[in-house]
């Protein structure tokens, strides 16, 4: 699996919220195998718009759809208590 280049205000928000390190973490192991335990993968709710998440920590989540050809590309990065 490959996760696609972010986007400019993506990297902003992991620098402004000092994530960066943990998203270069998260993205390795996703690459490798996208169903590590650690990473919660998760299908959202509705689940015909196919909006997946992943935990990058235990107040942060990735949120992803998959394009296909093995590739994802991460729509945003939430706080997942607000």
């Amino acid at each position: 699996m490959r996760v696609k280049i972010l986007r400019d205000d993506l990297v902003t928000y992991l620098a402004e919220h000092d994530l960066t390190k943990k998203w270069a973490k998260c993205r390795v192991l996703f690459e490798a195998d996208p169903f590590y335990p650690s990473l919660h993968v998760e299908l959202l709710e509705p689940k015909d718009r196919r909006i997946y998440s992943m935990r990058l920590d235990r107040k942060y989540r990735a949120l992803f759809i998959y394009l296909g050809n093995q590739e994802v590309e991460i729509v945003a990065f939430t706080n997942h208590y607000k």
